[in-house]
């Protein structure tokens, strides 16, 4: 039986199934009402800027799925 050669890229239907499973990550990372000074907050906060980075190279693109506030789209803090 010959290997067929893996593709270089995501299919567009592929990128639809990760991007839902990317939002629903997103939402429950997100969604805990934890102390921001705790480990669990920062460990969350790196997950969280990994999976985002991670969207934006598969998809080329800003992550959709961020709510905007009046001021622009919520952003990770600084520094960490």
């Amino acid at each position: 039986m010959a290997r067929s050669k893996p593709s270089k890229q995501l299919s567009q239907a592929e990128i639809e199934r990760f991007l839902t499973a990317a939002e629903a990550l997103h939402k429950s990372i997100i969604k805990p009402f934890i102390s921001p000074h705790c480990e669990h907050y920062r460990a969350t906060r790196i997950l969280h800027e990994a999976l985002l980075k991670a969207v934006r190279d598969v998809t080329g693109k800003e992550v959709e799925f961020i709510q905007w506030n009046t001021t622009g789209p919520v952003l990770p803090p600084f520094g960490g």
